[in-house]
């Protein structure tokens, strides 16, 4: 009798190990196959601060203790669209205006989040002659990108004056320039005006004697349209959701960090800009471009469709933008409470 209860506790035993190595449970499971590595991305633009300086001060490797976080750092929304539907990106801070068209165009992208409002600036250069939207008649101006998110906003303020670009036939010039370019182009008169994300517009004012001529929060939706968004891959999400909810809980803290910590963010950003671009800024444009933005989770989805269709409107897509899918907030509402 003795013998047929040990023989039937080993049998209660192994079974309950066989239970455990084949999946008996959910949690073991999720945490057995999802990814021990996360590729992240973003801009060395002010605007992606949560981005900067949850790297710069480990707010996400604290986070993701045990995963293995690698960086990559972009010149513009399309280099960065393409690693993320090429799958050499995971998850990233993008403006709202590449992640909209690569959606549009049947690319596995989802937003998760905001993490900046605002931080678009239109500046025109000493001597220009331009003072106002209106003053673009006849003249040059340049964004990070065609159909970028900037691009749009100022395009849609000049269409409602009546102004277009000769793209589209009308009368002002417009051409793709790294921001980082526009001081020289601007000291050679190659260039009268610029939409850019912020730092740089304020950089080109502080430093270039160049004037504002839209503040940001006049620009088109400059207040509700977020500047940069947090995106991944709807297939990498469904793969992975404990790590992309955890990532999303330290994305969540670095806004907290940014919004409560402005002169360590600033001087965090500053070091952070040196290392990836060999240029440090001076800290009043740090400082005055800082108060040129917002820095927040919330998604305002109706200002990202506004955008869309003005987008389809000014011909930059062809067809009728439908957003039905692109925004999923589900996991940032586990993460807020909501």
């Amino acid at each position: 009798m003795k013998k047929l209860k040990l023989a039937l506790l080993a049998t209660t035993i192994l079974g309950s190990m066989m239970l455990t190595a084949c999946g008996g449970s959910d949690s073991q499971t999720t945490a057995s196959t999802e990814k021990q590595e996360i590729r992240l991305g973003y801009f060395p633009n002010l605007d992606h601060a949560p981005a900067i300086v949850g790297v710069k001060k480990e707010i996400f490797a604290k986070q993701l203790e045990g995963t293995k976080i690698s960086t990559q750092v972009f010149p513009d929304g399309n280099a960065f669209m393409d690693a993320l539907n090429s799958n050499n990106l995971d998850i990233g801070y993008v403006g709202p205006g590449p992640a909209i068209n690569r959606f549009l165009s049947g690319n596995d992208v989802v937003i998760l989040a905001s993490a900046a409002n605002g931080a678009t600036l239109v500046v025109a250069r000493e001597g220009s002659d331009i003072a106002t939207v209106k003053d673009l008649d006849g003249k040059k101006f340049c964004s990070p990108g065609i159909g970028c998110t900037h691009n749009v906003q100022l395009e849609k303020m000049m269409a409602d004056l009546g102004l277009y670009s000769n793209r589209t036939g009308g009368t002002v010039i417009h051409q793709k320039q790294n921001p980082a370019n526009v001081q020289a182009l601007f000291e050679t008169k190659q260039m009268d005006a610029a939409a850019l994300p912020e730092p740089w517009g304020t950089y080109l004012v502080e430093t270039a004697g160049a004037k504002v001529i839209v503040e940001w929060d006049e620009v088109a939706w400059g207040t509700t349209l977020p500047s940069v968004v947090l995106v991944t891959r709807k297939a990498f999400m469904e793969e992975n959701p404990e790590l992309v909810k955890n990532f999303l809980k330290s994305h969540v803290e670095a806004i907290d960090y940014v919004n409560n910590n402005k002169e360590d963010s600033i001087k965090a950003i500053n070091e952070s800009l040196y290392e990836l671009t060999q240029k440090k800024l001076p800290e009043e444009v740090l400082t005055k471009s800082w108060d040129r933005m917002t820095f927040s989770a919330e998604v305002h989805q109706d200002a990202l469709q506004e955008w869309a269709d003005a987008s389809y409107e000014l011909k930059f897509i062809k067809e009728q933008p439908k957003l039905d899918g692109l925004v999923d907030l589900t996991l940032l509402e586990q993460v807020s409470g909501k």
